[in-house]
């Protein structure tokens, strides 16, 4: 079935073919792709609308020598399959399989990580720098889209560049989308160049002069010129103000025009970019009908394009949070709903369509997405602003600049916390207690099941002041009624105990307090369960009480143990009292890489076993 591509072990193979076997190895690894992916789920969208570039770049240069910088890694699949990972793709983002994104550690041909947005021509340029001064002769390349280009870092790395002596090859795949549909001014530049009333008056003045159809071919060819010209002259401005030649447009999933464009760039010198028009989802039907459903979309049957139903008995934690959102946005006017490209991922789809007015998809912005916040507040407006935990890194700084040093009333819900399964060591949501636990003033919470998470946001929007932070974890909640309930304002900074003991005492919060109750419960009235919904600010009393009755403690959270609960539960304990010992479960001190959420919680000792375990050999000591 892959006759071609069966052949190819390495991208050397590769630029032993023809054209005409270019154009159907292409259509072989698209296929590939569709197949693997379609029982076991990945980034497949993305994918197929970046094979034609991936393969003309690797046709044209001498990787590994020469470098290409993806950016997003989620468009890399193609990259994979033709770099020696071609039957380990079958495994991809499985224990043991590939990354779903580039990873230097795992292939030479990965020059460097992308798990996250935007960091692709950045770290291009100091590849392109380090050859440079090393006297070395590769040549560098970064290819970014998805909607990469609307984030911070992007430009920055653009205004560097251009304004250098670096030899850096920018390739925009430009398909009109990221994860959810593009949005923002420069999406908007980007897109006049295709719906400008001048270049389309041009085209209908002409077509509807020549009616012959025989001369429709001789117009469609002088189309693509003078559409090629009108880019040009419009959309090669912004890139050419930046110190950047600009080349283009292409179609990027046309391979002779990728093949020829990219040998006629490859020996020129300088900061240059290449614009290609790719289609999100090409050559599957259902992908580029819908890219936005196709840019994950799970299983799938390969022929048929049809999902398997998902019937849902409990509901996600993102969808409660949406849920609760139109909830509140409905009697508060000052409800506010922000999200960095993730409306669909967050749950806030339902939010957009029925509080248009005050929903805000800011694009990959993250840090943007906190500021703007706080001038939502600013003004009068409570703001929830959602984030992917492991995204939310990096806003950090504005998240204490601009939201907690003037304490303004900003509510951060924190979606994939803890660990988050397949996406691999760049989407682990492990960081966000340790990091922000020491910034002044900050509230951080971790509800342990949807009827928590609801009355958490119903307390932040009634919390005069902030950040106030809700961390949430992927994937399913735990199934308790929560819908219609009356909203509970929870006392900040009270935790709950939720079991007695005599022996040893549990601190837990997030959902892991769920299953270390359940461990707890196999030890009699040896083991007491503490809930701490608020890591902080810490209900100090509650650790007084513990301190007086127990002389073993073991925390329990999903996120890194180092700085998180257990630190915080550790230094209350040194400070007052030194004898009790403290033993901690969490992630420890090492990056989380793709597995399945459940496996990682066993390997963790977060699901009730481990912790039973755990509880069994310290109540032993």
């Amino acid at each position: 079935m892959y006759e071609l591509l069966n052949k190819i072990n390495s991208p050397a193979d590769l630029r032993n073919l023809d054209r005409n076997q270019l154009r159907e190895l292409c259509a072989e690894v698209r296929s590939y792709i569709i197949e693997c992916c379609s029982g076991n789920p990945g980034h497949l969208a993305s994918s197929l609308g970046a094979v034609e570039l991936i393969v003309g770049f690797h046709y044209v240069f001498n990787t590994p020598e020469d470098k290409i910088v993806f950016d997003v890694g989620h468009q890399a699949y193609a990259h994979k399959i033709l770099t020696g990972r071609r039957d380990q793709f079958r495994n991809i983002r499985k224990e043991g399989g590939p990354s779903g994104f580039p990873l230097p550690a795992e292939s030479e041909y990965d020059a460097f990580v992308a798990g996250h947005a935007s960091n692709s021509v950045s770290a291009a340029l100091g590849i392109s720098e380090a050859a440079r001064l090393t006297g070395q002769d590769y040549k560098v390349a970064a290819l970014i889209g998805d909607g990469a280009l609307t984030g911070g870092l992007a430009f920055e790395g653009l205004n560097n560049a251009g304004l250098g002596r670096s030899d850096l090859l920018i390739i925009l795949n430009d398909n009109n989308q990221s994860i959810d549909g593009n949005l923002g001014g420069l999406h908007n530049y980007l897109l006049k160049i295709t719906t400008s009333a001048r270049y389309n008056k041009i085209k209908n003045r002409v077509w509807h002069s020549l009616g012959d159809s025989r001369l429709r071919a001789m117009l469609q060819r002088w189309t693509r010129t003078v559409k090629s010209w009108f880019i040009k002259r419009t959309g090669g401005d912004l890139f050419e103000a930046l110190g950047f030649r600009y080349f283009g447009p292409i179609d990027g999933n046309d391979i002779d025009s990728v093949v020829d464009t990219l040998l006629k760039l490859r020996s020129l010198k300088g900061p240059r970019i290449l614009h290609s028009f790719t289609v999100k989802g090409k050559g599957y039907a259902p992908a580029e009908a819908d890219p936005v459903v196709w840019h994950a979309p799970g299983k799938f049957d390969p022929v048929s394009g049809q999902r398997p139903k998902q019937e849902r008995a409990v509901p996600r934690y993102q969808d409660v949070f949406g849920k609760v959102l139109c909830e509140l946005a409905s009697v508060d006017h000052r409800v506010a709903g922000i999200t960095p490209a993730m409306a669909t991922g967050c749950g806030m789809t339902a939010f957009a369509k029925e509080f248009p007015d005050r929903f805000f998809d800011v694009g990959i912005e993250e840090e943007h997405a906190v500021t703007f916040s706080a001038g939502l507040a600013a003004g009068g407006m409570h703001p929830f602003c959602n984030i992917y935990s492991s995204f939310s890194q990096r806003s950090y700084d504005q998240i204490i600049h601009d939201v907690a040093l003037p304490g303004l009333p900003v509510t951060l819900c924190l979606d994939r916390a803890g660990l988050v399964g397949e996406d691999g060591a760049t989407h682990q949501g492990a960081f966000d207690i340790a990091a922000l636990r020491c910034i002044p003033g900050v509230i951080i919470s971790a509800p342990r099941n949807e009827e928590e998470l609801r009355n958490l946001m119903y307390t932040s929007l009634h919390t005069p002041q902030g950040p106030f932070i809700i961390r949430y974890p992927r994937g399913s909640a735990e199934g308790v009624a929560w819908e219609g309930l009356p909203f509970k304002e929870l006392s900040v900074g009270k935790a709950e105990l939720l079991k007695d003991g005599t022996e040893l005492a549990v601190i837990g919060t997030g959902p892991a307090v769920n299953r270390a109750l359940e461990a707890a419960g196999g030890f009699g009235d040896k083991v007491a369960m503490y809930y701490f919904r608020y890591v902080k600010p810490l209900d100090t009393n509650a650790l007084k009480e513990i301190a007086a009755r127990f002389r073993k403690v073991v925390t329990v959270e999903d996120g890194a143990v180092t700085g998180g609960l257990f630190g915080a539960v550790s230094e209350f304990m040194s400070e007052n009292a030194p004898g009790i010992k403290v033993e901690a479960v969490g992630i420890g001190d090492k990056f989380v890489s793709h597995a399945s959420q459940s496996k990682q919680r066993s390997d963790w000792r977060l699901d009730k076993e481990g912790i039973e375990k755990i509880l069994q050999k310290f109540l032993e000591i």
